[in-house]
């Protein structure tokens, strides 16, 4: 039926059906798009990157100094709600690129061998010096971390039975 609302019912309560949902910084939209979210997030990394960019690119420090500021300062910014995030090729190569970016300002140019010319850093070369899991393995860790915590929930929490939930069609129904 055209223009028909479908509420949410759990027990005795009613939740009405929303287009998008504000969560502290993390906006939930119903459609499974995070690329708005995504780049509010980078956005908002870019401007912390640029307050710290003097410490980062500092010749004066260890790089393991600038690895614990990036990951302690800057990747928390990106990551705040990952847990909800389902990615897509897009959105993964997005996120591998700023991270590539960011380091590439940590561990600075090489000097090449056969030509004696400094140049950018491979990938490669980046995910060899950066011996920390990559914003991937991250973002699914914490994913998994967030499931195994709503698995362990009491069985009447309505995030558990979010989790536990069948859906047949339009039609969803709870397990009590």
């Amino acid at each position: 039926m055209a223009g028909r609302r479908h509420d949410i019912k759990i027990d005795n309560s009613s939740f009405e059906r929303v287009g998008q949902f504000r969560y502290l910084r993390t906006t939930l939209i119903n459609q499974n798009c995070i690329q708005e979210e995504i780049k509010s997030g980078l956005q908002s990394d870019n401007v912390c990157c640029h307050s710290v960019q003097n410490v980062l690119c500092c010749c004066l420090l260890y790089k393991n100094l600038k690895i614990k500021i990036y990951r302690t300062v800057i990747l928390p910014i990106v990551l705040c709600g990952c847990e909800t995030w389902s990615l897509t090729l897009r959105e993964e190569l997005r996120l591998r690129v700023y991270e590539n970016r960011v380091l590439r300002g940590i561990f600075v140019a090489k000097g090449d061998e056969v030509t004696g010319e400094w140049r950018k850093l491979h990938n490669e070369e980046l995910n060899d010096l950066y011996c920390s899991p990559n914003i991937l393995r991250l973002i699914t860790s914490s994913r998994i971390r967030w499931a195994g915590h709503v698995a362990r929930m009491e069985e009447r929490r309505s995030v558990y039975r979010v989790l536990v939930m069948e859906t047949r069609g339009k039609e969803t129904t709870w397990e009590t």
